[in-house]
């Protein structure tokens, strides 16, 4: 069962071939017995999900299931999950219990979800390989010597090895797009304010965006039909209405036109890489398409704006984790002063108290001006980049990260080529764009990601344009040997 897609699955269920308690025992047998390796999951919920299955079940037989009802799925340790563990990767919430839910996971709970566990992921969603984990690192089940991606990087790892089916995730800075091009599986995300942030632990408020993470696109549709839709208990929630992602699925891409930006085909892509892509764009060319090569001339501002901007806020954000409320604290503080300095040393890890240390001097009287309204304008002039590609071209697509997926500890002293990792996927988020990743091929045996852009609240095409590729190639349906079985 676990080689099937979530769709496929939902259709067994329908059927009533497999009940969720079958399906959902089946990958939590998986879970026990392959992620001692991968390090995929933080927290197991074994009873509860069990117990999830049976109310599942029940709703079927009282014919009121939808298509999600009784489908187990995994939720990033990054959402509250009431009388849960929720960790965020870090020390510091080791011991936080979300007394609720937030507003993705209540909805997929609404629609009948079970819920297997939270995965593990780069701590407070800071990294790009899923090894600043306060749980230890994640290994990518293609090669266990080298990362899955990060942030989400235990969903990826999770989804590719088929320990759940499907996942949830945070994209950030490419932090669902990246792991899901190094783990070779599909991860959507949405345009920034189509899914609610409640619930949410913050990194970067302006820039964090949920999204679903599975095999195909078809799945990555099923998914955000539950998920999306305006939240008033998040102000960036936008009333936009949410489309039948699913109907929209076998839209024809004859006439569509394809922006191919020079700057994502620089000396800096790997060459295996770049292979790949082309014979993925040769495939949408067989489908119709037509191939407009474009400009983003300031791509090179991405990098930089964004390690100034994203620091920024989350100088700000994790500034409520003291140790006074909630969350770690040290043992036996002197004083006040002391509590709060011990408190933050010990409950951060390198990486968080870097970007936090970044985002306060940003921050601060005599450099806001010259570090973060600098920031917010180049942003701005990205956003317009895109603005004007898009009066030429229907999406954008290149590769979606510049390699494949790096060796553990290869990159772990050198923050600035780690942050290097996600070039291609960091400008859609200061954008505020859509964006999806869909596995394109291999390189060396490694996955290879194909990154499709769309414009604002235009998942509907982007699902389609990716859904009708895989239509034609078998990549998606990949599984790494040592989990087949």
């Amino acid at each position: 069962m676990h080689d099937k897609t979530l769709s496929e699955l939902s259709a067994l269920l329908e059927a009533g071939e497999v009940s969720s308690v079958e399906l959902t025992r089946h990958f939590l047998d998986r879970i026990e017995r392959l992620d001692g390796t991968l390090n995929s999951f933080i927290t197991v919920c074994r009873e509860s999900a069990l117990a999830e299955a049976e109310a599942a079940d029940a709703r079927r037989a009282r014919g009121e299931a939808g298509p999600l009802t009784g489908l187990p799925i995994a939720h990033k340790d990054i959402f509250c999950t009431d009388g849960v563990k929720t960790s965020c990767g870090s020390r510091m919430l080791d011991n936080f219990v979300a007394p609720y839910d937030a507003t993705v996971v209540e909805r997929l709970k609404a629609a009948g979800v079970v819920m297997l566990g939270k995965t593990n992921m780069d701590e407070f969603a800071m990294g790009s390989s899923n090894e600043t984990s306060y749980y230890g690192p994640v290994k990518n089940p293609w090669d266990t010597t080298r990362v899955p991606g990060g942030s989400s990087g235990g969903s990826a790892a999770a989804v590719a090895a088929r320990l759940a089916p499907a996942a949830t995730g945070t994209d950030t800075g490419g932090s669902i797009r990246q792991p899901a091009a190094l783990c070779g599986i599909t991860g959507l995300k949405p345009t920034y304010g189509r899914i609610s942030r409640w619930g949410m632990i913050a990194f970067a408020s302006s820039l964090d965006q949920a999204g679903p993470m599975a095999q195909t696109a078809e799945d990555c549709a099923l998914l955000p039909q539950a998920m999306a839709g305006f939240d008033s208990r998040d102000s960036t929630c936008m009333e936009e209405p949410v489309p039948d992602y699913r109907a929209a699925l076998e839209q024809p891409l004859e006439g569509l036109r394809i922006g191919l930006p020079r700057e994502f085909f620089d000396e800096g892509l790997d060459a295996g890489v770049k292979a790949a892509v082309e014979a993925a764009l040769a495939v949408y060319r067989e489908l119709g398409a037509e191939m407009v090569e474009i400009s983003l001339p300031r791509m090179s501002l991405s990098v930089p704006t964004y390690y100034v901007v994203a620091p920024a806020e989350c100088s700000s954000n994790l500034s409520r984790f003291e140790g006074v409320r909630y969350g770690y604290r040290c043992e036996d503080p002197k004083d006040l002063e002391d509590m709060y300095l011990r408190s933050r040393g010990e409950g951060f890890g390198a990486e968080v108290k870097r970007r936090i240390m970044v985002g306060t001097y940003a921050l601060s009287a005599g450099y806001y001006d010259a570090y973060y309204l600098k920031a917010q304008k180049a942003r701005r002039l990205i956003a317009e980049d895109f603005r004007k590609a898009f009066e030429q071209v229907d999406v954008i697509m290149g590769p979606t990260a510049p390699t494949t997926a790096f060796g553990l500890g290869e990159k772990a002293d050198d923050p600035v080529t780690m942050y290097l990792s996600d070039i291609y996927t960091i400008a859609v988020n200061l954008a505020g764009l859509p964006g999806m990743s869909i596995p394109a091929g291999f390189s060396d045996g490694l996955p290879v990601g194909l990154q499709i852009i769309g414009k604002y609240f235009d998942e509907g095409r982007l699902l389609a344009v990716a859904h009708q590729y895989q239509q034609r190639t078998d990549w998606h349906r990949r599984l790494p040997d040592a989990c087949a079985d």
